[in-house]
C-alpha cells in the first residue's frame, strides 16, 4: 500500500528555500547599493572638493563607514552588539552628512538596517533620526528654505518603509503558509497512517475468517463427528479424523503463506481460479455438505492475480457461512465468465434467511464476519454483491466483477 509517511516535505522544503534565496539576493542587492551610493557620494565630493582641508576627513569616515558595514556578520546574534554596531554606523554617517550633505543617499540602506535591527517604535524614531539629519545638511548646503528638500528625503523614507513593511509581512504571511502547509500533510500522513491500518485490520481480519478459521471450524466439526462414531463406527470416524488432518495440513501451507502474504495455497498451486474452486469443492465436501463446482464460459483474459485471491476468498467465506449457519445437504459453486464481467454464485439448499434482516452498508447486522468481509471484497474490486434467500428455500450468493474494473494495472 503507498502511502506519505511525513517525511516527504520537499514542496515545504522547496518553499522555504525560495523564501531564503529570495532574502539573500535583496540583501546583496541592498549591499551592493550602499556601496554604489557610499563610492557615488565620496567621488562626487573629491570631484567638486579636492583642494579643501576636509577631504582627508571625509576619505578616512568614507572608510570606516565601509569597514563598519562589512563587520555586520560578527555581530549577529547579539541585540546589544546589533544596537552599538548600527549606533556606530549611523554616527560616522551623520559625521559624513554634515561635512558633504552628498552622502545622504546612503541613508536608504541604513533604513533597512534600522527595520531589521530594531523594534517598530525604537525603528520609526531612528529613520525619523536620518531623516531630519538629511533634510538639514540638504538646506544648509542650498542656503536656502527649497521645498524639494523639505519634502524628498521624507518622501524618500516613506517609501522605504512602506516596501520593508509590505515584505515583512510577506515573509510572515509565507511562512505562516508554510507552517501551516507542514501542518497539514503531518495531519494528513497520520490520517493516512491511521486509515490503512485500519485497512490492513479489516484485510487480515477476513483473511483469518476465511482461512485459518474455516479451517479451525470445519476440524471441529470432523473432531466432533468422530468423536460421537468412535465406538458404533471406526472406519468412519478415523476417515473424519483424516479428513481433519488433511485440512489442518492446508491451514498451515495457508498460515505460512499469509504470513508471507502471499497468494492462497490453492491458486499458488496453479492452474489458476477454475481448478482452485474446483479443490475447494472437493475439501469441503464432507459426510454432511456436499459441494460442487461448476464453470461456464471461457474467459477473455486472465484473470488479475488479486482477482483471483478474492474471488476465491470469496468462496471461502460463503462456504464457511454454508456450514455454519445454513443447516444444508448441498451447495454449488459456480464462476461464470461474461463478455464484460466474471460472476461467482454460491448456492444451497439450506434453512436460508429474510435478507431484509441485514442492515444497510456493510451488513454489519449479521452474525460474524461472513457477509460483511465478502461485500467489502467485492468493493474493492468494484463490483457487486447479490444476496437472495427466504427462511426455509435455500440462499443464492452473487458476487459480479468487471472485467474492465477488475483489469490489472500491469498485465
Amino acid at each position: 500500500m503507498a502511502r506519505w509517511d511525513g517525511t516527504d516535505t520537499a514542496g515545504p522544503r522547496w518553499e522555504e528555500r525560495a523564501a531564503d534565496d529570495d532574502a539573500r539576493w535583496f540583501r546583496t542587492l541592498l549591499h551592493l547599493g550602499f556601496f554604489l551610493l557610499l563610492g557615488s557620494s565620496l567621488t562626487r565630493f573629491l570631484m567638486r572638493h579636492t583642494g579643501e582641508g576636509i577631504a582627508p576627513w571625509v576619505v578616512s569616515l568614507a572608510a570606516v563607514l565601509a569597514v563598519l558595514y562589512v563587520a555586520e556578520p560578527a555581530v549577529a546574534g547579539d541585540r546589544v552588539r546589533q544596537s552599538a554596531w548600527l549606533g556606530a554606523c549611523s554616527a560616522v554617517w551623520v559625521a559624513l552628512v554634515f561635512l558633504a550633505p552628498s552622502f545622504a543617499w546612503c541613508s536608504i540602506p541604513l533604513f533597512y538596517l534600522g527595520l531589521r535591527r530594531l523594534r517598530p517604535p525604537a525603528a520609526a524614531c531612528y529613520i525619523g533620526l536620518l531623516t531630519v539629519v538629511s533634510v538639514t545638511a540638504q538646506l544648509r548646503l542650498a542656503g536656502r528654505l527649497e521645498f524639494d528638500i523639505l519634502l524628498g528625503p521624507p518622501a524618500v523614507a516613506a517609501i522605504c518603509v512602506a516596501v520593508f513593511v509590505r515584505m515583512d509581512r510577506q515573509s510572515a504571511r509565507q511562512r505562516e503558509l508554510i507552517a501551516d502547509l507542514v501542518r497539514t500533510r503531518r495531519e494528513l500522513a497520520a490520517t493516512e497512517r491511521r486509515e490503512g491500518t485500519l485497512a490492513e485490520r479489516q484485510r487480515l481480519s477476513m483473511e483469518i475468517h476465511d482461512t485459518l478459521a474455516q479451517g479451525l471450524s470445519s476440524q471441529q466439526m470432523l473432531l466432533q463427528a468422530a468423536d460421537r462414531t468412535w465406538r458404533t463406527d471406526p472406519d468412519t470416524a478415523h476417515r473424519h479424523v483424516r479428513a481433519a488432518t488433511a485440512i489442518a495440513e492446508h491451514n498451515l501451507t495457508e498460515a505460512r503463506r499469509f504470513v508471507h502474504d502471499l497468494a492462497p495455497a490453492d491458486l499458488a498451486s496453479g492452474g489458476g481460479l477454475d481448478k482452485a474452486l474446483r479443490t475447494l469443492a472437493r475439501r469441503e465436501s464432507t459426510d454432511g455438505l456436499a459441494v460442487r463446482c461448476h464453470v461456464e464460459g471461457v474467459p477473455a483474459r486472465r484473470l488479475p492475480d488479486r482477482v483471483q485471491s478474492a474471488l476465491l476468498r470469496i468462496a471461502q467465506g460463503a462456504l464457511a457461512n454454508v456450514r455454519e449457519h445454513a443447516d444444508a445437504r448441498t451447495a454449488a459453486l459456480t464462476l461464470t465468465y461474461l463478455d464484460d464481467q466474471v460472476v461467482l454464485d454460491v448456492a444451497d439448499d439450506g434453512r436460508g434467511f429474510d435478507p431484509a434482516a441485514l442492515r444497510d452498508g456493510d451488513g454489519d447486522g449479521m452474525r460474524g464476519h461472513g457477509l460483511p468481509a465478502i461485500r467489502t471484497r467485492t468493493r474493492q474490486l468494484g463490483g457487486t454483491l447479490t444476496v437472495e434467500s427466504a427462511p426455509g428455500e435455500g440462499t443464492v450468493l452473487s458476487a459480479a466483477v468487471p472485467l474492465d474494473a477488475a483489469a490489472p494495472a500491469g498485465d
